[in-house]
């Protein structure tokens, strides 16, 4: 998808609020806003958010003098997901559908790197994440939540690409993961950024995480907040090209690759107005769904549709 206008405010929102996280003084905050002013012009609408967000952290980058703003918070945000992973692990195991609860897990894990001002509010989050009433209410996933579609890929798929989105998530994704390689015997391989940029995962998150201790761990090669083929390495793009079932998490992700032709399935929730828009689904909404457009349609507009076919 390409970059909206409505994309903009939010680049300046996050230029500042990583400034501030590496530590910039005022008149250092100031230098960002006014340098990511005069690069805003030079950018095309026709690129992807995640594209125009690489630009725009690479300039931040130079300015602070910080390559990772967000470190603190990815390593916080690994720690605190970690503590409640014990519980998860039991709420998949004890579930009627080990998969589907993985996958929705997997999904609620993406509110992860979601509006989270202070290490306090990740907490807070996840406590929500875990309580027995916020679990798996089936009003958070209607209309867009395809997991027929979903099952029916998986069983022609020997192997799996899954891309990650966020520190942290990286704990949620290992719930699905563990689901795909030890019940459906997939080979999956992840993969994480291939630099710092906001608060993606990294190699040393997913190790952090344990990924490494079920699956083999790549870097796309970018350092985009999305997975940007133009900038991805051959070793990846071989993988990209080659894969039978493509697991890509996040809105990052989604708006680089919701064009694509691969066999995808965009896992995350619909957090920003212009993926909700995109998508055809409200703000909330967990999704998950293919790049195939009539995937995402809901519930109420399939049946008008079979309706519709059978007036014909």
């Amino acid at each position: 998808m390409h970059t909206n206008l409505d994309c903009i405010p939010c680049f300046y929102k996050q230029a500042l609020r990583a400034a501030r996280l590496s530590g910039a003084d005022e008149e250092m905050q100031r230098e960002v806003l006014i340098q990511l002013s005069q690069l805003i012009p030079e950018l095309s609408l026709d690129t992807s958010p995640a594209e125009m967000g690489r630009t725009i952290f690479a300039m931040l980058s130079k300015v602070t003098g910080k390559k990772d703003p967000y470190r603190e918070i990815k390593e916080e945000s690994n720690k605190i997901a970690l503590k409640i992973y014990p519980e998860m692990k039991m709420k998949v195991m004890e579930s009627e559908n080990r998969l589907l609860t993985a996958l929705q897990l997997s999904i609620i894990g993406n509110l992860v790197g979601f509006g989270l001002k202070e290490f306090q509010a990740i907490s807070d989050k996840i406590d929500k994440i875990v309580d027995n009433n916020f679990y798996l209410k089936e009003s958070n996933f209607k209309g867009h939540f395809n997991y027929q579609d979903f099952c029916q890929s998986l069983s022609e798929a020997h192997s799996i690409l899954f891309l990650a989105d966020s520190a942290g998530e990286v704990v949620f994704d290992l719930l699905l993961i563990e689901q795909l390689v030890t019940n459906y015997n997939k080979n999956v391989v992840y993969v994480v950024k291939g630099k710092p940029v906001l608060i993606d995962a990294l190699v040393d998150d997913a190790i952090y995480c344990g990924i490494n201790n079920i699956t083999n761990i790549i870097s796309c090669g970018a350092d985009c907040p999305g997975v940007v083929l133009k900038y991805c390495s051959p070793e990846f793009i071989r993988l990209f090209n080659d894969a039978e079932m493509i697991i890509s998490k996040g809105q990052g992700n989604y708006g680089a690759l919701s064009e694509e032709s691969n066999p995808l399935f965009f896992l995350l929730i619909a957090k920003c107005p212009i993926i909700a828009e995109h998508i055809g689904c409200n703000i909330g909404d967990f999704v998950l769904g293919s790049n195939s457009k009539e995937h995402y349609l809901s519930a109420e507009c399939l049946q008008d549709k079979e309706q519709n076919k059978q007036v014909r």
